[in-house]
């Protein structure tokens, strides 16, 4: 539940007892933790986002959407939700962004090293044409500037084989990432296509993204709880 102190602040960094769910300081929207980004204020007095929400200090929260930041911001939410003076930089939501996107590379980059994402068209081409359980294809990623036409090809290729799809009846195609960000990420040149494996660093990476498309996409009002992935 959310504290009945302050509802705007929680009283410091999440445990297990946190709760679930929080006030967005801009909407005044009671959503999921998972669609909201926790801020506090650094010992220099500047507001910064903690994505992993292990930070310490008291947090405000704000929905996971760029234009609620942006709109904290300029609306001076935090200086009123932290009550004292904080500084929030103009570019605040930019740079929550680039937060948001490492932690998407470094997830992509941790599945790779557990073996768990394969790259490069025709590998995977082979992932997904593959019947065998233990190498079940999790999701499929495109750099968001890939060619068309080779992205068109795999994503008719997993839709013509069940075995890739999801219990929920969907197949998660992540485009959130450039073919550089998929390089660095990879350690190899020129990534266009990778297929994620079934396992736990893959579930992180999925996870992750999904926050990155929401933070760039959502309608503080209508969509915040949308899929961050899309899915065919």
């Amino acid at each position: 539940m959310l504290a009945i102190a302050d509802p705007d602040l929680d009283s410091g960094p999440r445990t297990e007892k946190s709760a679930t769910v929080r006030m967005c300081a801009v909407s005044r929207k009671v959503r999921p933790i998972d669609e909201l980004i926790r801020f506090v204020v650094s010992p220099s007095g500047e507001v910064v986002p903690d994505l992993k929400r292990k930070l310490p200090g008291r947090g405000l929260w704000v929905s996971a959407s760029h234009r609620a930041v942006a709109e904290a911001v300029r609306r001076n939410h935090f200086t009123r939700g932290f009550k004292r003076d904080v500084r929030a930089a103009a570019t605040l939501a930019d740079d929550t962004e680039a937060l948001l996107v490492q932690s998407t590379i470094d997830a992509i980059a941790i599945a790779a090293k557990a073996g768990q994402v394969v790259s490069g068209f025709g590998k995977v081409e082979a992932a997904l044409a593959g019947p065998r359980p233990q190498a079940s294809v999790a999701a499929l990623i495109h750099a968001c500037d890939g060619a068309g036409d080779g992205i068109r090809k795999l994503d008719a290729l997993a839709r013509q084989n069940p075995g890739n799809i999801g219990k929920s009846g969907g197949f998660p195609i992540v485009t959130a990432l450039t073919s550089a960000q998929l390089d660095l990420a990879l350690g190899r040149s020129n990534v266009i296509h990778a297929a994620l494996l079934a396992g736990p660093a893959s579930r992180t990476f999925l996870s992750r993204s999904q926050t990155l498309v929401r933070y760039r996409m959502a309608d503080d009002d209508k969509t915040a709880g949308a899929a961050g992935t899309n899915s065919n």
